[in-house]
């Protein structure tokens, strides 16, 4: 891990490929947020692919006109979803409709860890 980094909204762990968020419980996810993830993107992954991991293990709430946003991201190529606690699939739908890079869903980190490096290798 390359660095930890904290913000209202959740807990955002910056790794070599990828960032790991973990949001608050409660919270509701908002456009705004995304100014923060625009920002790690310039300071960590400039000129380089990185992936996006939301480990769901809190119970929140996401503006879908956030993936609107995230999908601005150009370096970003691939966001995964982990939850053990079984995603409704169609929240995953939703979430597919606005976010215009490749999503998909894990029940375990590791998975979407090893998902996420094959994702960069290939983009």
């Amino acid at each position: 891990m390359i660095d930890t980094l904290h913000f209202e909204f959740g807990e955002v762990r910056v790794f070599k490929n990828f960032v790991v968020v973990v949001m608050k419980e409660g919270i509701t996810v908002q456009p705004e947020h995304n100014d923060d993830l625009e920002n790690i993107a310039k300071k960590y992954y400039k000129g380089r692919k990185f992936g996006y991991i939301t480990y769901r293990i809190n119970s929140y709430a996401v503006n879908p006109m956030v993936y609107l946003k995230t999908s601005e991201i150009e370096n970003l190529v691939a966001f995964a979803v982990v939850s053990t606690n079984g995603l409704k699939t169609s929240n995953l739908e939703l979430e597919k409709r606005f976010l215009k890079k490749p999503l998909k869903h894990f029940s375990s980190l590791d998975e979407a860890k090893n998902w996420v490096n094959e994702m960069i290798e290939t983009a």
